[in-house]
């Protein structure tokens, strides 16, 4: 199974700019993995779709995600907001209020969490979300499970970025896994950076964004001294590819660079051949 993640978006940025930056940046990485052989079973947007939450943003995301030839999974971020959401993608589940939902996949479960609180910045997922999770797990206890959702509960060493460790909505989301050992790990995006670390025993793998990324300074920040660091760069937009293939999770990070420097054309074709006739030795 072929899983290709999206993730921070910001559909709406430049409301009325008809060639908004981070619209061309989403068609950039829909274009490439759309060219992507083989195809993706599945596309997920983990969030942050929109900047403002707003419908005219959606109409914008729903006419560029329409040309897609896989299904495509929608999830809230802190930008969005569910009613909008819900007006315009109609399809997207809201059990108990909340946008999650199961994807059944070949040999692989996928569960999209709801980890938005609107009006906050940081993640959420309070005990009704919990409370439906661990129903969810529990109706397939030997399946494989890959948990989604769009805040990492964990530290990456981004100060403005990061969660607390003691915030309630982890201890939460932590109390809810406890035991499941059929889950093999948890995918997010929010931090608009690829990288991979752990939590609760379980790999912690995110995405980056197709919007502009954020700057890579690890240095603790103080809210009332201004230092000049970057918060917000440009860079080629990126989304992650989770491959599902013989009982084992393999996540790749893209960016989409607009200059290819390289193909395997017939100047290059010695070395390709040779290259892969020392694996029949």
């Amino acid at each position: 199974m072929l899983i290709a993640q999206i993730s921070d978006v910001h559909i709406g940025f430049e409301r009325n700019n008809p060639a908004e930056p981070n619209l061309m940046r989403l068609n950039r990485v829909l274009d490439r993995i759309i060219a992507l052989d083989p195809l993706p079973d599945l596309l997920i947007a983990s969030g942050d779709l929109t900047e403002f939450g707003d419908e005219q943003s959606y109409r914008v995301l729903a006419t560029a995600l329409a040309r897609c030839p896989m299904p495509v999974k929608l999830m809230p971020g802190n930008h969005d907001l569910r009613a909008a959401l819900k007006d315009v993608f109609p399809e997207a589940p809201l059990p108990d209020g909340f946008l999650q939902q199961v994807v059944e996949g070949d040999g692989l479960r996928l569960v999209l969490l709801d980890t938005l609180e609107e009006g906050r910045h940081g993640g959420a997922f309070c005990a009704v979300r919990a409370a439906w999770l661990t129903e969810t797990l529990a109706a397939a206890p030997e399946t494989p499970t890959l948990i989604f959702v769009h805040h990492p509960p964990q530290s990456v060493g981004i100060p403005w970025m990061d969660p607390s460790p003691t915030e309630p909505w982890i201890a939460r989301l932590k109390a809810a896994l406890a035991g499941q050992d059929q889950v093999i790990a948890i995918a997010s995006g929010h931090v608009h950076l690829s990288s991979q670390t752990s939590w609760a025993g379980l790999p912690l793998i995110i995405c980056p964004s197709t919007a502009p990324e954020v700057g890579l300074v690890l240095a603790p920040i103080d809210p009332d001294r201004p230092d000049g660091r970057p918060l917000i760069e440009g860079g080629d937009p990126g989304f992650a590819l989770h491959s599902w293939q013989d009982g084992r999770l393999t996540t790749h990070f893209s960016g989409c660079p607009e200059v290819t420097l390289a193909r395997f054309d017939a100047k290059l074709q010695p070395m390709i051949a040779a290259m892969l006739a020392e694996r029949a030795d």
